[in-house]
């Protein structure tokens, strides 16, 4: 049986309804009731009120969370970019032996589970004598961010470019001045789209920062804390912050890098 144009039509509006109702009916119920004005975040809706972000203001360990999951997200993703680049350059620009099993090695980070990753570093620290902390949880979140950094970067070294340094070599620029003043600023939209989502996917990590912090904790693991007590408006107001700040770096990925694509 065909379907029409406009049964066509019809039919994809209901998949996309379903589907994006699907990914934020959760997210929208768990905003709304961070306003729940009662001590529980279940209907009948009262609110709306503000008291609820209030308390998560005024709780020192909830705001400690919070700066920490901001410094952990923003430096170890640095790192992880850095790294990427660098690994990405060396293998694009340079004959390396067994490039192929480097690549392969770089990229397998992202086919482990991240359970698997954290009880390995943890193993390794305690064998190392080094204690569970922050420092220890941005170095986990930089092994699973920089394959992912690597693969972003190291897609976008096309031959193009190598004809490019090339002709800056030719004029006299030496090896740091190509990366700095050429390379860099040419793959500088890669660069950033890799260190946004590093960002996100650290923001809200769970599993290694739960395994390899201890008294410092970021703010996936306090949430976890607070939800052992029990769902109260007070947990969804966390959330909501959580996803308001994940939006935030979508939002700027995408007026950082995407709009100066189209403008290129």
């Amino acid at each position: 049986m065909r379907i029409g144009s406009a049964g066509a039509y019809w039919l994809g509006a209901a998949y996309a309804t379903a589907l994006y109702g699907f990914i934020f009916l959760p997210v929208a119920v768990l905003v709304l009731f961070s306003f729940q004005g009662g001590r529980f975040p279940v209907p009948p809706f009262n609110g709306p009120s503000l008291k609820w972000y209030q308390a998560v203001l005024a709780d020192g360990r909830l705001v400690e969370a919070l700066a920490n999951s901001l410094a952990v997200a923003t430096l170890s993703s640095a790192v992880a970019c850095l790294l990427g680049f660098l690994a990405a350059y060396g293998l694009a620009r340079y004959r390396l032996p067994v490039s192929g099993l480097q690549r392969a090695l770089l990229m397998a980070p992202l086919a482990v589970s991240y359970l698997i990753i954290g009880m390995g570093l943890l193993i390794m620290f305690n064998m190392l004598g080094i204690s569970r902390s922050l420092l220890t949880v941005g170095i986990g979140h930089t092994v699973i961010n920089m394959p992912l950094c690597f693969a972003i970067i190291y897609s976008q070294m096309g031959a193009h470019q190598v004809n490019i340094e090339r002709a800056a070599r030719d004029l006299g620029a030496s090896n740091w001045q190509v990366m700095r003043l050429v390379t860099a600023p040419m793959l500088a939209p890669a660069v950033i789209a890799s260190y946004f989502l590093s960002v996100t996917f650290s923001w809200d990590e769970f599993i290694i920062a739960f395994l390899l912090s201890r008294f410092e904790v970021t703010l996936p693991v306090e949430i976890w804390s607070l939800l052992r007590s029990g769902l109260t408006p007070k947990t969804n107001a966390v959330g909501s912050i959580v996803f308001l700040i994940s939006i935030l770096a979508a939002v700027m990925l995408e007026a950082v890098v995407f709009r100066r694509a189209k403008r290129g």
